[in-house]
């Protein structure tokens, strides 16, 4: 836990991204603001009991961001964060049994919290369409109804809307040999002009799967 946390605080320096949102953290109620960075006081997070779960947003001191509301899941699954930055973040991450219900349930029940500013990102733990998989396979009923809900809502995938004919993959599984995209970014159609974040998220994916 230690190496992890270095190895992320060491990313963010980096980087140096506008907003930084991390999943499956593994604190528990007790274990809040583990994760130091200078520059970074602003840190919002949503810790179950056990050490499982887990997810956290952190924003840059440069950043002027007040917060309006926070809604955190007492398990650690999810968190809810809306600020004064001319956007809201949305961080939901899923358990990895029944993951398209789950995030179809909280799309529902929050669905009043969410609007063209929102964005939603990181892991679904599910690939949402067949370009998601190397093996192209067909995706199943309750992934299809997580996608009709997410369009109705306005929401589409920010990164085949920027690289439409271009698979990207987060996941590999070494039970299967094949390779998926189970962290996904969503933003409202009306509201794409995020390509900076969307880099930085990019670059984050791809060390939290290394």
């Amino acid at each position: 836990m230690l190496q992890s946390k270095h190895r992320i605080a060491g990313w963010i320096r980096k980087h140096n991204p506008h907003i930084c949102c991390l999943q499956e953290t593994h604190l528990r109620i007790k274990d809040l603001h583990r994760l130091k960075v200078k520059g970074w006081k602003q840190i919002f997070q949503a810790n179950g009991q056990e050490k499982k779960a887990g997810v956290e947003i952190l924003i840059p001191d440069k950043i002027d961001f007040q917060k309006r509301t926070i809604k955190r899941d007492p398990e650690g699954h999810f968190i809810i964060l809306k600020g004064r930055i001319h956007q809201e973040d949305a961080n939901i991450y899923a358990p990895n049994i029944g993951a398209p219900k789950y995030i179809k349930k909280i799309l529902e029940d929050f669905k009043k919290d969410m609007d063209s500013n929102t964005i939603i990102v990181r892991d679904f733990n599910t690939p949402l369409s067949k370009m998601d998989r190397s093996s192209k396979q067909n995706i199943n009923k309750d992934i299809v109804a997580l996608n009709n809900i997410l369009g109705e809502m306005g929401f589409t995938d920010i990164y085949k809307a920027l690289h439409p004919k271009e698979a990207k993959y987060t996941f590999f599984s070494n039970a299967h040999g094949t390779f998926s995209k189970i962290d996904h970014m969503k933003g409202h159609k009306t509201s794409l002009n995020i390509s900076k974040k969307l880099k930085s998220y990019q670059a984050f994916s791809q060390i939290t799967r290394d």
